[in-house]
């Protein structure tokens, strides 16, 4: 499957809010920063020439809103908004947002939706790619082992090994949590302890301490349940 790159621009009125968000497209592989904006103004004048795919933007500026641009421009790139304020969620996906992003960012929820960004752009430019496609290799046994993603529950760390738990069997690797969590996709995938990496899609039931999957109960960390909630809301 051919790489994503798409080309971003960042709007917000805030020279630091701006400088972070740029750091984090900067850092990510499938992203390139083609523009900065301070206001919506310069924003629509500098979109007259330059091609984007992807808008970071906020919502409230100074004499037009992210709002008010949008509806001014005549071809809309895929937007995720960045703001402070909760309370335009709802508005914000009357405008087909990718995502709404609270700030401050956390760079698990940045790449959930650019996740979800790069999987549109998919859609549109290739077409729904078959399922088997999805998957990982997974070296095990000095060998390379097809790991399909629909099919893997949850990753456990087990000192210097990883357990992948699939509906198929269980096997260890040699290897660090770090190195799969790059890999898997942020949009289906979550680091909700230190120790384990579920599949979203596999979650039957959880509570403040623990999450289900077919009947195992795995610890969720009490600073990651914002996280949970926010991605199985994402992901439905």
């Amino acid at each position: 499957m051919e790489e994503v790159l798409l080309k971003c621009a960042v709007v917000d009125d805030s020279s630091l809010q701006r400088l972070s968000i740029v750091k984090l497209i900067k850092d990510h592989p499938n992203l390139k920063l083609v523009a900065e904006y301070n206001n919506a103004i310069e924003t629509k004048n500098g979109l007259l020439d330059t091609e984007v795919d992807l808008i970071f933007l906020d919502i409230e500026m100074p004499i037009l809103s992210g709002f008010d641009l949008l509806d001014d421009l005549p071809n809309k790139p895929q937007i995720i908004f960045v703001t402070g304020k909760t309370k335009y969620a709802f508005k914000a996906f009357d405008y087909d947002a990718v995502d709404y992003l609270h700030k401050p960012i956390s760079k698990e929820r940045f790449l959930n939706a650019v996740s979800k960004s790069i999987n549109l752009y998919r859609l549109k430019h290739e077409g729904a790619p078959p399922e088997d496609d999805n998957y990982i290799f997974v070296k095990s046994n000095l060998k390379n082992r097809k790991v399909f993603l629909n099919k893997l529950k949850y990753i456990e760390a087990l000192g210097d090994y990883v357990k992948f738990v699939t509906e198929k069997d269980n096997f260890v690797v040699l290897a660090t949590m770090k190195s799969f969590e790059t890999q898997l996709p942020a949009n289906k995938f979550l680091r909700i302890h230190k120790s384990y990496i579920v599949n979203l899609d596999k979650i039957e039931r959880y509570n403040s301490r623990n999450i289900e999957i077919d009947k195992q109960q795995i610890p969720l960390s009490r600073h990651k349940k914002s996280n949970l909630i926010e991605a199985l809301a994402a992901n439905q």
